[in-house]
């Protein structure tokens, strides 16, 4: 690597300028890891670092603003930066999409809902892998999901530029962007020159930790999964996985190839159900009432749910609420019939009886991404 390289990826500029976002940091080498040894005394800056970091137990402590949900659960919070992971074509550039544009709506009654502080509302989206008309388009698919409310989205196309140019612009947005809540990064392995440098993957895993708790935003940005397993790419891949809030997989369904599935696989918080999202004729992803055919999974034996309890629970569910979006309606019968009826059944079998209801018209959806609504006219009262 010649000079100009090492000295970008170390925060400095031609000029030997420094150009990081903490000037104090420093990559670790054997060399000046003796020199700071050396200079450790009583009242040293690193001395009163260590005392600032020092935990006090009677301190009152907030926990980190939500920043989105998933499924009820907290993805991210603000102080953080979460992972998305998936094979090539497994659709995690369109989920990016969806997640800033739920971000940016104000609906609160689906599977992604954003929840940015009022002074906080600022989103910007980085792509580093595609040219300007590809991520035109994807600004327009986050606008459309969005609404009305994307007065506050900023999106850029770095595919151009060399991966230290692309850190540093992402810095510089970061840094002059006022009331400034997420971060999106499309493509975080064209930040580095190397996924399988330790060095440049511990300095780039640096960056999203001081961006996120200098700021107090929360960036999501995206790294391919190895070709031979589900694991993220190289020591960066690693780093991330790590340090990371939450990292999510995205892989496509086995038994159906439009449809991609969307899972948690590692958290510091409550893990939110899988779910599913497809692509309709306007290019646009949303999520999809889908479960695995039985074909494409393990064959197993369902508790049998007599007609009389389920059309007691359709009946109570919707006495409270005329309509009922997908992920409520099936876990409020799952707790119904756990509750009420002493009969536990997994999410899937769930997720396949409000299918079954569907196909038979005992609740109506009248076009996809729509709620349910009761079918009056095939029930009796109980």
């Amino acid at each position: 690597m010649n000079t100009t390289v090492n000295q970008s990826l170390m925060g400095l500029n031609e000029q030997g300028e420094d150009t990081k976002i903490n000037p104090n940091f420093r990559v670790l080498t054997a060399e000046n890891l003796e020199k700071s040894l050396q200079e450790v005394t009583e009242d040293s800056d690193l001395q009163l670092k260590l005392k600032k970091r020092k935990i006090d137990r009677n301190k009152p402590l907030q926990p980190p603003k939500t920043a989105l949900k998933i499924g009820g659960e907290v993805f991210g919070s603000l102080g953080n930066f979460s992972l998305i992971t998936g094979k090539a074509k497994s659709r995690k550039s369109f989920f990016l999409s969806l997640m800033a544009g739920r971000l940016l709506s104000s609906e609160s009654n689906t599977a992604i809902t954003g929840h940015l502080p009022n002074d906080k509302k600022k989103v910007l989206y980085f792509d580093t892998e595609q040219g300007e008309y590809h991520t035109q388009k994807a600004l327009k698919r986050i606008e459309a999901i969005a609404g009305e409310n994307f007065d506050n989205l900023e999106v850029y196309y770095l595919r151009e530029d060399e991966p230290s140019e692309r850190l540093s612009m992402i810095d510089e947005a970061i840094k002059k962007t006022e009331n400034l809540g997420y971060v999106f990064i499309d493509g975080i392995r064209d930040l580095t020159y190397s996924i399988n440098d330790e060095e440049q993957a511990t300095l780039l895993s640096t960056y999203l930790l001081q961006w996120s708790a200098t700021y107090n935003i929360h960036i999501t940005t995206v790294l391919h999964q190895n070709k031979g397993d589900t694991n993220a790419r190289g020591h960066l891949g690693t780093e991330l996985v790590n340090k990371a809030q939450t990292v999510v997989s995205i892989s496509r369904a086995k038994d159906n190839k439009d449809i991609s599935l969307v899972e948690a696989t590692e958290s510091r918080e409550k893990d939110f159900d899988g779910l599913a999202f497809e692509i309709d004729s306007d290019g646009l992803p949303y999520i999809t009432d889908y479960t695995p055919s039985t074909s494409s999974r393990e064959k197993r034996s369902s508790p049998t749910i007599d007609d009389l309890k389920i059309t007691d629970i359709l009946n109570t569910l919707f006495s409270k609420n005329k309509e009922i979006g997908y992920d409520n309606l099936w876990r409020g019968i799952k707790v119904a019939l756990k509750e009420k009826y002493k009969i536990s059944i997994g999410d899937n079998d769930t997720k396949e009886l409000v299918l079954k209801l569907k196909f038979e018209g005992r609740i109506i959806q009248s076009q996809p991404r729509k709620p349910y609504t009761l079918n009056t006219n095939f029930f009796h009262k109980v």
